[in-house]
């Protein structure tokens, strides 16, 4: 769930497709990348959701909305909710799956140095990142944070939308989370940037856009076809 949700959001926010005001589908990499991209609701591998985008495209929102509107606050809470089916159809009958279809050119990882980080930001906009939660991350409420106490809960994929230093000197990333707006600063947090905090610099991913809106035939051959049956 967190691959697809920061995927959608990082690419609404890239300068490469904001021209458009595009909104695409949480529900089409949720469903529909299969296997590859991981485990749909229970997590899933950015690079994978990101070369999706470029070998299948992401539809719009309008096409294919996503399933739930509320969404779970955070790690462990409930209602759970199965992944769903792959449908290949829009919602409206007037609209096309096939010509809803938008393509990224390319997916790629980023150094994990700060410096490439940052100017990877600066140029192309915001990234999407994978760390390591704890249970003290959950209480996040302000400041930067940092891992001090509580067990491992799991993986989790967010976007990073920028950087700055707190008045006493201390460097720290900005990012989105979520787990919906009444979490941490408003469904944002900060935390520590230049020490590899919690893994946050390890795996950096993002992806350039096309502005277009490019048909693309699915075929037998593509590697995604028998997983996202």
């Amino acid at each position: 769930m967190s691959v697809t949700r920061t995927n959608r959001d990082a690419l609404s926010s890239s300068p490469y497709v904001s021209l458009q005001n595009l909104s695409l589908s949480v529900n089409d990499l949720l469903a529909c990348c299969g296997f590859l991209c991981g485990d749909g609701c229970d997590g899933g591998y950015p690079i994978s959701a990101w070369r999706y985008f470029v070998h299948h495209g992401v539809v719009t929102e309008e096409c294919d909305p996503y399933f739930d509107s509320t969404g779970c606050s955070h790690p462990g809470c409930e209602p759970a909710y199965p992944t769903p089916k792959c449908v290949r159809k829009c919602v409206k009958k007037n609209q096309l799956w096939r010509n809803s279809k938008h393509y990224s050119i390319s997916a790629y990882r980023i150094n994990s140095d700060p410096e490439d980080i940052m100017a990877e930001i600066y140029k192309n906009g915001p990234v999407e990142v994978s760390f390591t939660v704890y249970e003290d991350f959950a209480h996040y409420k302000s400041g930067v944070y940092k891992h001090i106490t509580g067990d491992v809960m799991g993986g989790h994929a967010v976007k990073l939308i920028g950087w700055g230093t707190s008045d006493d000197g201390e460097d720290y990333w900005i990012l989105a989370n979520q787990w919906n707006r009444s979490w941490g600063a408003d469904g944002y947090f900060k935390i520590k940037r230049g020490s590899n905090e919690c893994g946050i610099e390890e795996d950096v991913v993002a992806g350039l856009p096309s502005s277009k809106n490019l048909v693309k035939e699915i075929t037998s051959a593509d590697m995604f076809e028998d997983a996202s049956a």
